[in-house]
């Protein structure tokens, strides 16, 4: 049976899909980009904060379910310029805990929602 995961503490989806969905103890985390779940406004300025954003928004998801960062097996990056993926990867770093270091991919694409720079989703195991 599938639970659906919502949290003030993330941006609300801006189309139709969750957060996230647990099944048993998986957990899929929709991509993430960078929104205040505040205000619902884009964040836009370097990089590093907008995948700061990012990972505080997969944080606040994973956190609803229960889940934390070393929960979390499988990551997926997506970059508009794959130039950013330096300054991408140091702040995605500040939050995973190296000994416990997910699966991960990171891709460039020809664009994202918004245009904004960076998308991240995850898939957990609680």
């Amino acid at each position: 049976m599938k639970k659906i995961i919502l949290t003030s503490e993330a941006p609300a989806p801006i189309g139709p899909y969750s957060q996230a969905v647990q099944v048993g103890q998986q957990l899929f985390i929709s991509g993430q980009i960078p929104l205040d779940p505040a205000t619902g406004a884009l964040i836009s300025g370097s990089i590093e904060e907008e995948t700061s954003q990012v990972m505080k928004n997969l944080t606040a998801v994973l956190s609803q379910a229960g889940g934390n960062w070393e929960s979390v097996v499988k990551v997926s990056i997506f970059l508009s310029d794959m130039a950013d993926f330096a300054a991408v990867n140091k702040i995605y770093g500040q939050y995973i805990p190296e000994k416990s270091a997910p699966a991960r991919e990171t891709v460039a694409v020809a664009g994202l929602p918004k245009g904004v720079r960076v998308e991240i989703s995850a898939i957990a195991f609680l």
